[in-house]
């Protein structure tokens, strides 16, 4: 069975000061970067990119790319609300849902391989979901086995998926991922990032 794959864009950047999912870094936008990778790793299944706060300004950036793009209309409620939104049109378009990934657009060291390493422990530990695990955290990009999405749709719009993970680590197997500690969220990580 496929593993699709929901891709969190909708945030405002507000402590960035301008929106990250189009920072450009190696020559793309995080977010095309970000969804680029997403298609690679789901290999024909279904890609969601749930944008919020910019809707039209990130649609020139996911052109020509096979994925459905749905607004959260509630975004700033939190990541909750994103990623139920992408739940949902999930639901309402595939047939058999079978896992799903979760990933952002500002962990531009995502790849295929590991999206894809995320489905294979899950089918290697039966765990119902699979974390990346990084500076003694765990978090995304993270797998959700079918079993796991009825919890999903229960999480808080302003909730994230590191939250759940901490309310139920008997289900979570994880992925090392040490880079994933690299995110940008302020002007400092951004211009650490383009130095590395």
């Amino acid at each position: 069975m496929s593993t699709a794959i929901i891709l969190l864009a909708a945030g405002s950047s507000s402590r960035l000061g301008e929106p990250k999912q189009l920072l450009p870094y190696q020559g793309q936008t995080l977010l095309r970067r970000a969804a680029e990778t997403a298609v690679a790793a789901a290999a024909g299944a279904s890609v969601v990119v749930v944008t919020g706060a910019l809707h039209e300004e990130l649609l020139p950036e996911l052109a020509g790319l096979p994925v459905q793009v749905v607004r959260c209309q509630s975004w700033q409620l939190g990541m909750g609300a994103s990623l139920k939104t992408g739940l949902h049109l999930l639901q309402a378009t595939t047939p058999v849902l079978g896992a799903i990934i979760v990933m952002l657009c500002d962990q531009p060291f995502v790849t295929p391989a590991l999206l894809q390493q995320l489905a294979i422990t899950h089918e290697s530990t039966g765990q119902p979901i699979v974390a990346a695990e990084y500076g003694g955290v765990r978090g995304v990009p993270v797998l959700f086995g079918s079993e796991a999405l009825p919890l999903l749709g229960t999480l808080p719009d302003n909730a994230g998926a590191s939250q759940f993970l901490k309310k139920h680590p008997q289900l979570v197997a994880t992925v090392p991922f040490p880079e994933g500690a690299i995110d940008v969220d302020t002007p400092e990580q951004y211009a650490a990032l383009l130095v590395k």
